[in-house]
């Protein structure tokens, strides 16, 4: 059997003018990334508020508007009640002055927030929203369920990645942070 020897392509004489050096007055850019909302579904757990570490920085370094959403969902259906009760008023208060005293503690007050609570199942009201208000990214927690529980609950969080208007980012309860 021959054995054949590779000879270069190129010199290294020619190697050493690469990259072209660019045009006068051109200098290659990153591409433009324009966030106008972000949007952060919470349960009002702790974990779930824990993506408000990175929708602040983003709102800020973007000059975004974040909204924070709560989906009460409906209690279990029975024969004798077909349909999910109506929230009370006093419950819709409760929620809401949860999430406005939220915003005042973890955003700054120099970005704006919008406060939504609607009721429903959570992944259909999160993507309703999200197209309403032609949402830019959506930040929000996974519990991390495995087994039973994932098969039996579904995943919010995963269904929100597949089925999302918008790029999501997604925040696990023990992961590398970058903020």
């Amino acid at each position: 059997m021959k054995t054949a020897t590779l000879e270069p392509v190129q010199s290294t004489e020619a190697l050493a003018n690469y990259p072209p050096p660019c045009r006068a007055g051109f200098e290659p850019s990153a591409p433009t990334i324009r966030l106008q909302n972000i949007l952060v579904p919470t349960d009002l757990t702790e974990m779930s508020l824990k993506s408000l570490k990175y929708a602040v920085p983003f709102a800020r370094q973007f000059g975004a508007k974040i909204t924070l959403l709560h989906v009460v969902e409906p209690t279990a259906y029975t024969p004798e009640l077909p349909y999910p009760t109506a929230l009370g008023h006093n419950q819709l208060a409760v929620i809401m002055n949860r999430l406005i005293e939220i915003s005042a503690d973890r955003i700054d007050h120099g970005i704006r927030v919008d406060t939504v609570v609607r009721h429903g199942f959570a992944f259909e009201n999160i993507m309703d929203v999200a197209r309403d208000i032609r949402t830019d990214l959506i930040i929000t927690t996974t519990h991390g369920y495995g087994g039973l529980k994932h098969a039996l609950m579904g995943s919010i969080a995963e269904n929100i990645t597949r089925s999302a208007p918008c790029p999501v980012l997604v925040v696990r309860e023990a992961e590398h942070e970058f903020v």
